[in-house]
């Protein structure tokens, strides 16, 4: 079993496509092990962005992931990390494939909808941040 972060971000809240996005991660076999909605604080953003500090698009996206409410979810499933990337599609929405999130739901680079850890260790640090490991239920026996 893997885990992974996911995050329905700011616009797609405020658009009303929570339930949607969340009905497709459960169709696709992803087991949902947490989940909560959160106001991030600019700081709470720039520092669970830390790793992209100095780059020119850094201000923007904290401002942004601080706009509003965001849903943030744990996932697991066998191979969940790559299995979420590909659900939610190229960062860029009008570069995404059709059928997945960030063609269906989001606007532009940065308003795309979603968010997903890319690497086992990142999910790690994005997992921590949201959810401290003691309220994690230990993975699901196969």
């Amino acid at each position: 079993m893997e885990r992974t972060l996911a995050i329905i971000k700011p616009d797609a809240v405020e658009r009303g496509a929570v339930g949607a996005i969340i009905q497709r991660i459960e169709t696709d076999g992803l087991r949902i092990r947490e989940m909560r909605l959160v106001r991030l604080s600019k700081e709470d953003a720039a520092g669970f962005y830390a790793v992209h500090r100095g780059k020119p698009f850094f201000d923007s996206l904290t401002d942004f992931m601080s706009s509003g409410p965001i849903v943030v979810l744990a996932l697991e499933a066998p191979d969940v990390i790559r299995r979420w990337r590909r659900m939610m599609g190229a960062t860029d929405p009008a570069k995404a494939e059709r059928g997945t999130l960030r063609r269906e739901f989001g606007w532009s680079v940065e308003t795309n909808a979603t968010h997903g850890s890319d690497a086992p260790e990142t999910a790690a640090f994005e997992l921590d941040y949201f959810f401290p490991k003691p309220e994690i239920p230990a993975p699901a026996k196969a």
